[in-house]
């Protein structure tokens, strides 16, 4: 059986954390920043984590076994 390759785009956007969990950068922080909140976008800025819910699609995407 061949390899499982992985999704290029996918290994640009997410991290895997030493205990398993995926990070990722959350949305919103490119452009049209002057209506948004200091503090909305100082929250941005920090990395988030993957949803269990779409835990499944990420390690799919980054061919992550179980």
């Amino acid at each position: 059986m061949p390899k499982q390759k992985t999704n290029s785009g996918a290994k640009k956007r997410f991290k895997i954390t030493g205990s398993g969990k995926v990070k990722m950068a959350h949305a919103y922080k490119s452009h049209i920043l002057t209506k948004k909140s200091t503090k909305r976008k100082r929250r941005l800025t920090h990395k988030g984590i993957v949803n269990d819910a779409d835990m499944g699609n990420v390690r799919r995407l980054l061919a992550i076994g179980k």
